[in-house]
């Protein structure tokens, strides 16, 4: 096997804990911290945080060190969502006629 294949399987074993920018969105948590949201939860799952399910609504992934690089690009990229969600505007899309 090579080793781009190894480091695919790797990096597809470690998806299965989840993202923890995913995991944030999707909480059912009324009030979730949305801005930076995966980025924060990596962050104080390294440092040893405890109660993240009360703090973020959602259980940080296995290896949130090697999740963070990837939460932090999606924060990032979702980052005018997000800060618009905080603020309280309300985006209306429509599509179609």
């Amino acid at each position: 096997m090579s080793n781009a294949r190894r480091a695919l399987c790797l990096l597809l074993a470690l998806s299965c804990s989840g993202c923890a920018t995913v995991n944030v969105l999707n909480s059912k948590k009324t009030d979730p911290p949305l801005v930076y949201g995966g980025t924060r939860l990596d962050w104080y799952a390294m440092h040893d945080g405890c109660c993240a399910q009360d703090r973020f609504g959602a259980l940080p992934p296995a290896y949130p060190s090697v999740d963070l690089p990837f939460s932090l690009l999606l924060d990032t990229l979702l980052l005018p969502l997000s800060l618009a969600a905080a603020l309280g505007v309300t985006l209306v899309v429509s599509g179609g006629n």
